[in-house]
């Protein structure tokens, strides 16, 4: 009997990249996506495939990973295992057909595939070939499932939009070319994951942990990330941000130049760049614009300014307001948080503030940041004060405060993204705070203040006040603008943590009456 030997393999490019909408991809690798089985065909060799008597078995590799398992005759395989079947339509014997499918958790990367064929007479081994799989929003069990063709279509397939800057009353649209598809990012994607330092095999497969990866390569503060800011105005060893038009110039010459930083970027450029990371991977995303965003550099989520009696602004606080900010919002589930926090998701990468010691923001859930779940992971807190923080002003001659004002309106007061199959901008500010008309108090629902500072600062406050309103203190926030407090008193509380204790009324808190005592965690 002639030895069964396999003579050609066919992975069905143009079947599978329709099926798994990769057809923008490239056109001599296998692109697929996970959650859902892609067809391959053996031409054998010698003789005729006999399901009696042979077996073919898989090898599937990533890295130093790999799962093997046979190929069976039934589609009924374990939805949490790497599985291979038969075709339905009936077995050609001398060219089989049959279907790879993988978990929806699979983790996501450039895979090898080895087959070996068991006859009666011993086994053989043969490379297949590679191929890539990407996160899958068109499967309902995968993480980053949208459920509207309309947003897979805008979120995932589209290679170009719109990026919003300017201000509130004009806004200015800029157009970009996200390029996705262009020849070669699909692979620079897939390698900005290997160059973090951050990245580690075993949990690729989580879009949470995915994109805290891809917030920190696109800035180079921590590693050999993608972009430099620059926000001085002197680009002449590099490029003007406001010249680049689309992320394939820069992935390019990111890789091209073994992973040493593109020059230059913003806010518009990181948040553009990193929208093309994360639809290339196969995670829905857009570009946020958020006009008079605040810069919150003492987590007390106030934005406080002080001025002299002349109007010159004083340096007491690094806090600031931009007039735009533009960052990504990624859609995922969050099993970590509950069912309540799924949905869009806060990414920034341009770097601002650390977050777990490294120069990344979020995922940090929209719907979280609406309801001042500060409580929760990731960066809650700084995206809440981008977006809503107060800005107090207060007016100082010679070390005295002359006066106070308090603008609750001023940060956040428009929110926008390009519209699904339009160049105009949807507003969504709602989605991040109460608009006009609903309560905007500053109450911070699921945990207590004192479980908020012990997470930020180390330090527990305890307060009991008469007055039924929620009350935010922290280190930096303005307590007289609270309390009516000196600003002696303030600066004993900052510079000291000692305790501010006011029993029953007094001359400098006529109207409250709180205890407050800052205690050591």
């Amino acid at each position: 009997m002639e030895e069964l030997r396999i003579q050609y393999v066919n992975l069905e490019l143009q079947g599978n990249h329709e099926s798994h909408y990769t057809q923008g991809f490239s056109s001599k690798t296998l692109v697929v996506r996970r959650g859902a089985p892609f067809k391959i065909t053996l031409l054998l060799k010698g003789r005729a495939f006999n399901p009696h008597t042979d077996t073919l078995m898989f090898r599937i590799l990533l890295g130093r990973l790999y799962a093997e398992f046979p190929v069976t005759f039934s589609k009924q395989g374990s939805p949490s295992r790497w599985s291979a079947y038969f075709t339905p339509k009936g077995l050609n014997p001398n060219s089989p057909s049959l279907y790879i499918s993988s978990p929806a958790s699979s983790s996501i990367g450039r895979y090898s595939v080895q087959l070996h064929v068991l006859t009666q007479h011993g086994q053989k081994g043969y490379v297949v070939g590679d191929f890539v799989l990407l996160c899958n929003p068109w499967c309902s069990e995968d993480a980053v499932y949208i459920p509207f063709e309309d947003q897979r279509e805008e979120y995932v397939n589209n290679d170009s939009g719109l990026l919003y800057m300017g201000t509130p009353k004009n806004l200015e649209s800029r157009p970009w070319s996200f390029d996705q598809y262009e020849p070669e990012i699909l692979d620079i994607c897939l390698k900005l994951l290997q160059v973090s330092p951050q990245y580690g095999r075993n949990l690729h497969s989580d879009p949470i942990y995915l994109s805290r990866v891809v917030s920190a390569m696109i800035n180079c503060e921590d590693d050999r990330g993608v972009l430099r800011g620059n926000w001085l105005g002197d680009f002449k060893n590099g490029v003007n941000p406001s010249k680049w038009t689309g992320s394939a110039d820069i992935l390019r010459q990111w890789a091209k130049s073994k992973f040493s930083p593109v020059m230059y970027g913003q806010c518009w450029v990181f948040a553009a760049v990193m929208c093309t990371v994360m639809r290339a991977l196969g995670i829905p995303s857009r570009v946020i614009t958020n006009f008079n965003s605040a810069h919150d550099t003492n987590g007390n989520l106030v934005i406080e300014e002080f001025y002299s009696e002349t109007g010159k602004k004083l340096p007491h606080s690094k806090d600031s307001i931009w007039n735009f900010h533009v960052w990504v919002e990624c859609w995922m589930t969050r099993p970590d948080l509950g069912a309540g926090f799924d949905g869009w998701q806060v990414l920034d990468p341009t770097p601002q503030e650390r977050s777990g010691g490294i120069f990344c923001c979020g995922p940090a859930p929209v719907k979280a940041i609406r309801d001042r779940r500060v409580d929760l992971v990731y960066d809650i807190p700084f995206v809440y004060a981008e977006v809503n923080a107060d800005v107090h002003t207060v007016i100082v001659k010679q070390g005295q405060v002359l006066s106070s004002s308090t603008d609750t309106e001023r940060v956040g007061s428009l929110i926008v993204t390009q519209t699904i199959g339009s160049p105009r901008p949807q507003n969504i500010t709602g989605n991040y705070k109460p608009t006009k008309g609903e309560s905007n108090r500053k109450v911070f629902l699921g945990m207590t203040l004192q479980a908020w500072h012990a997470s930020i600062w180390g330090v527990s406050p305890i307060l009991l006040c008469r007055s039924s309103q929620a009350l935010q203190v922290g280190s930096g926030a303005l307590l007289h603008s609270y309390f009516q407090v000196s600003p002696e008193m303030l600066d004993r509380v900052q510079d000291q943590a000692l305790c501010v204790a006011t029993q029953g009324h007094s001359e400098s808190c006529p109207e409250t009456t709180p205890v407050l005592s800052w205690l050591r965690a």
